[in-house]
Parts: C-alpha cells; sequence; structure tokens
C-alpha cells in the first residue's frame, strides 16, 4: 500500500465493494463508507503498542474505530489487552465487527456505536482505561471542501472532516479522555500537519494531562501526541 495521509492531496485508494488491506500485520476487509487505513496511521499503532505492550491486562479504547485497525492491532500484538472499539455510523461499526470476527479477536474487542465516549453507555469504563488510542477527523470543513473534495469520492465525511477550524473532534477527544482514563493512563492521537501547536495548548490548557510529547514521522513532522493523565 502507498504511504498515504488523511490530508494529503493524493488521490484516493480506489476500492471495490470489498477490498482488502494490511495494517501493521494484519489483514482488513474494507467496503463502501469506511475509511481505508493509511500507511501514515501505523505510527500512531506502533506508539500505542509500545505503551501498553508491558502492561498487565490493559484496557484498550479505540475511539472513532473505523475498520477496527488501531484496536484490532493493538490486541493482535498484545495478548493480554481488552480493547472497546467505538464510532458513529451504521458502516464503520459493522465493518470493524466484521474485521474483529475475521481476525477471532472477538473475545477480547468489542465494538460500540454512538457519538464518542456516549457510545459505551451504561458499559462506561470511567476511570479504568489504560489507553485512549484515536484517529479522529482533523481537516478543517473549508480545506475539504476547497482542495480535498477528491478525498470525498470513494470514503466518508466523517472520517475528515473536523469542524470550521479541524480541531472540533479533537477538542472533545482532549476533554472527555480525561474522564475516561485511569490516573497514569495514556492519550494517543493522530492529528494533521501544521496542528502540533494547537494540539499543545488543548492538552495544556486541560490541565488534566502531564508528560506531553509528540512523535515525528519520517519526514521528521509531528503527527502522534501522546499525553498522561495526572
Amino acid at each position: 500500500m502507498q504511504p498515504m495521509t488523511k490530508d494529503t492531496d493524493n488521490m484516493p485508494a480506489t476500492r471495490p465493494e470489498m477490498s482488502r488491506h494490511s495494517f501493521l500485520g494484519i489483514e482488513l476487509e474494507i467496503a463502501g463508507g469506511v475509511l481505508i487505513p493509511r500507511e501514515e496511521t501505523e505510527l500512531l499503532g506502533r506508539t500505542a503498542i509500545g505503551i501498553v505492550a508491558n502492561s498487565t491486562s490493559p484496557l484498550v479504547i479505540d475511539m472513532c474505530c473505523g475498520s477496527g485497525n488501531l484496536g484490532l492491532a493493538i490486541a493482535s500484538a498484545v495478548p493480554s489487552a481488552k480493547v472497546m472499539s467505538a464510532d458513529l455510523t451504521d458502516e464503520t461499526v459493522n465493518a470493524a465487527r466484521h474485521n474483529t470476527q475475521r481476525l477471532g479477536l472477538s473475545d477480547r474487542v468489542e465494538v460500540y456505536q454512538g457519538d464518542l465516549f456516549a457510545a459505551f453507555g451504561d458499559k462506561s469504563p470511567a476511570g479504568k482505561v489504560d489507553l485512549v488510542v484515536c484517529n479522529p477527523p482533523y481537516i478543517s470543513a473549508k480545506r475539504l471542501h476547497e482542495t480535498l473534495a477528491h478525498l470525498l469520492e470513494e470514503e466518508p465525511r466523517e472520517a475528515f472532516d473536523g469542524g470550521p477550524f479541524g480541531i472540533s473532534i479533537l477538542q472533545r477527544l482532549v476533554r472527555d479522555s480525561a474522564d475516561m482514563l485511569r490516573p497514569g493512563g495514556s492519550l494517543a492521537f493522530e492529528f494533521g500537519e501544521g496542528q502540533h501547536h494547537q494540539v499543545a495548548h488543548l492538552l495544556s490548557r486541560s490541565g488534566a494531562y502531564e508528560e506531553i510529547s509528540f512523535v515525528d514521522n519520517e519526514l521528521g513532522i509531528a503527527r502522534v501526541a501522546i499525553a498522561r493523565k495526572k
């Protein structure tokens, strides 16, 4: 698979009715209405796996899970991990559940549907989570309309549209993850090129996190944020 990020000007990957894609060593089946995992997001996946690799039975939330790629890669790499994945649309939830069953991980990965953490309802793991991982939509609505409209030819708007300034979901993620995480638990998420300072401000302003750091891609560009709950 050719490297591609959600906010590049590359043409979207072509997609048959059901296509297969590799992500961190697992094979996913993806149909229409679901984001095809980008190779760039493997940076977040490797980072997340590194955070919980030596934990005992870590509880992980994969928010905005799409096809389930991040949560399933973590569960595959960390046999003791339990993952709660969630997304909003029927297409993404169906895809994530399908891939969970295909990979034989249904005993440790559950997929929920709803608006961010409200998806968990009365099963909310508030205050118990070791890691929240998320690849959220982070492109501004204006840029998506004016220069990146081609992304919507094959893939859903919900996977890209981050609101007027590209940080609407990021704001909610940073705020609400603090309620889910145990003290010392980690939040790790992808963000767009050029959003480094906005993300640093969001995390710092929340007052809920410490040890805020960033992971650069192979070009030396910060693309992943990590923060620990105080």
